[in-house]
């Protein structure tokens, strides 16, 4: 029965997914909408400035359409934000943990979005490699602190502590 239940739980269901894909078009529509607004930019000015017609980009807000990405970068280019920022929203990209020095190199508006992005991979790849470093190091330490312990333990043992 339970090898039955998983199964049904893996089969797709078109409801669950066409729903899914409203769902995320709707919250990148409704966070385009907001940041065009916070930013003061029309509608027909913003669909001006990313090379898309207004009534498609109305569509995009509504959440009647999913904007690909390469539409999403340029209407990230017409807000001046990152194409990240909205990659994410749109699920196109996972979330990326919060950092100073990322979202200093996203807010810098004198590299474009590839150099941003080549910053933020070799960043990245540096953060892991002494991540890895460290969970070393400190596997060592606790190693070092494990034997200094049992070094400890076996002092207390001995004929000196069995005196009075």
């Amino acid at each position: 029965m339970t090898s039955e239940h998983s199964h049904q739980d893996d089969q797709y269901d078109p409801a669950t997914t066409v729903e899914a894909v409203t769902n995320a078009a709707q919250d990148i529509g409704e966070f385009i909408r907001s940041q065009r607004l916070s930013a003061k930019v029309s509608l027909r000015q913003l669909a001006e400035r990313a090379g898309v017609s207004n009534p498609y980009l109305s569509q995009i807000e509504r959440g009647l359409r999913k904007p690909s990405a390469d539409v999403l970068s340029q209407i990230a280019k017409g807000l001046r934000v990152s194409a990240e920022v909205l990659y994410v929203r749109a699920g196109i990209l996972e979330a990326r943990p919060a950092s100073p020095v990322r979202d200093a190199f996203l807010a810098d508006s004198s590299i474009s979005e590839r150099q941003k992005q080549m910053l933020l991979e070799i960043y990245d790849s540096f953060r892991r490699e002494n991540a890895r470093d460290g969970a070393e190091q400190f596997a060592s330490t606790a190693d070092d602190a494990r034997v200094a312990n049992e070094v400890i333990d076996g002092l207390g043992t001995g004929p000196a502590s069995s005196a009075p």
